[in-house]
């Protein structure tokens, strides 16, 4: 079978096309960002053992196991980072919190940032690599999340402070800006059932989905700076009620980001 036949049988068996790129290509042991190679040996034959690789990584794509979880990789905000079952598969669209907070953040001086729920470290190496000057901390609960959140540091050479606790029990200090991307799924959301290869505690909160929303709300503003902001991910239909609660506790310009489909993502408010 050629790499041409085989790209199309995997789109016939319902992958997206990049999918079926990147597969191929780590099957054969390219780099993942190689994908003119394909076009240049699509009429390579591919040997038996290449073949068995690739049939055992399409049937895991297919059952739905995260591409990020197969090859180990997953670029976020242009960082390459490892990525396993220990934490979320990054998702484009927290690049709008990214975005957002890097409007906040000052390019040329020092800032105090803390990323709640680091998981992978995305957000957190974002904004360090993006604002060299800020003292960036990350939080996670799980130590194996923190452990790999360091691992990406430490080879991305970008230096972040992590630390074990719950949202912001055991942080001390304060700080210009909290940013994160908390569980915000219903306990009995049905879509739980497609993410069954990722960690649930990194994605279910509670029977609305909003326990941890507001755990973190109620304890940020005691590590915050006079005017510092809070910035919340949040599902696709939960911006009103985070603008909500953010106005019952006292923040101040509540307001949300739209993501590039449109979707209210991501809710954010200052301390009074």
């Amino acid at each position: 079978m050629t790499l041409a036949e085989s790209l199309r049988r995997a789109q016939g068996m319902g992958l997206e096309r990049i999918d079926a790129q990147l597969l191929h290509l780590f099957a054969l042991g390219r780099p993942l960002h190689d994908r003119a190679w394909l076009i240049a040996h699509d009429s390579d034959e591919l040997d038996g053992p290449v073949l068995d690789r690739l049939e055992a990584l399409l049937q895991r794509r297919i059952a739905g196991e995260p591409l990020a979880y197969i090859t180990g990789h997953k670029e976020f905000f242009g960082l390459p980072l490892e990525i396993d079952v220990r934490v979320l598969d990054p998702r484009p669209d927290t690049e709008t919190l990214v975005e957002w907070a890097l409007e906040l953040m000052p390019q040329n001086a020092p800032c105090d940032l803390i990323d709640l729920g680091t998981g992978s470290g995305a957000i957190a190496l974002a904004l360090k690599h993006q604002r060299p000057l800020a003292c960036v901390s990350a939080v996670d609960a799980s130590a194996d999340a923190l452990a790999l959140a360091q691992t990406n540091a430490e080879r991305l050479q970008l230096p972040v402070h992590f630390i074990a606790s719950h949202w912001l029990q055991d942080v001390q200090g304060l700080f210009d800006l909290i940013v994160s991307n908390p569980p915000y799924i219903r306990a009995d959301d049905p879509h739980l059932a497609a993410l069954r290869h990722e960690p649930l505690q990194a994605l279910a909160s509670g029977p609305e989905g909003l326990d941890d929303i507001r755990t973190i709300i109620d304890q940020a503003p005691d590590r915050l700076k006079p005017g510092g902001w809070l910035l919340l991910e949040h599902g696709y239909d939960q911006a009103e009620q985070v603008r909500e609660l953010l106005k019952q506790s006292g923040w101040i310009n509540v307001q949300s980001r739209r993501d590039l489909a449109g979707i209210e993502r991501c809710t954010g408010a200052q301390k009074a």
